[in-house]
């Protein structure tokens, strides 16, 4: 395999079954009051600036359980046409996400607001999602079992392989729907189904 890491499993589809897959846009949040009365709530310079290709990515590791992201911004994100939201940190508001059928993904839901607790310091910036480093303009893609990001200079690698992996499943799929046993199915070739074809003997 391209030996990549980007893998994070530990936060939760709060809504809708949909799988999601876009360019990232990252938003920061940092601890206590803007120092600018006058800053943009939090999360809507990355509704504005976002396209139909984008999924918001917020980074919410003050340390303290306050929501961020909610159902208002949702609304907003869904409008624009943003295909989802991931928060690492707490999100509220789940039976809005769920109305407007928006996927949002988070670590943990919240009922408790970030007005006066935590603001936006910066968007489209590097960020941390478990243990990975997140860029604006990478990759991402998401559903019920877990979230992958994939930076822009491997994206093309990536993108080829999956479709190798995915051709092999689609040949293994059609073998057990015409009758051929599981046991065989699920043998050597999907024991080899991540090696190059090249390397299957």
């Amino acid at each position: 395999m391209l030996g990549l890491t980007g893998v994070v499993s530990d936060i939760t589809r709060q809504s809708t079954t949909s799988k999601i897959c876009g360019r990232v846009q990252t938003v920061k949040l940092s601890l206590g009051k803007s120092a600018t009365p006058s800053e943009n709530h939090l999360g809507t310079r990355s509704i504005e600036l976002g396209t139909d290709q984008d999924i918001i990515v917020v980074e919410q590791r003050t340390g303290i359980e306050a929501a961020g992201w909610g159902g208002l911004l949702s609304r907003a994100a869904k409008t624009k046409g943003i295909r989802g939201i991931i928060v690492e940190g707490p999100a509220r508001d789940i039976d809005e996400y769920e109305q407007l059928e928006i996927p949002v993904f988070s670590r943990s839901v919240t009922p408790k607001t970030a007005r006066g607790r935590i603001h936006e310091s910066a968007v489209n910036i590097k960020i941390h999602v478990g243990k990975i480093t997140v860029s604006p303009g990478d990759f991402v893609i998401a559903d019920g079992t877990g979230i992958v990001f994939i930076s822009r200079n491997m994206a093309e690698k990536v993108i080829k392989k999956a479709k190798q992996i995915a051709q092999r499943e689609k040949h293994m799929e059609n073998d057990v729907i015409s009758g051929v046993p599981i046991t065989k199915v699920m043998g050597t070739d999907y024991e080899t189904l991540l090696e190059p074809e090249n390397k299957k003997t």
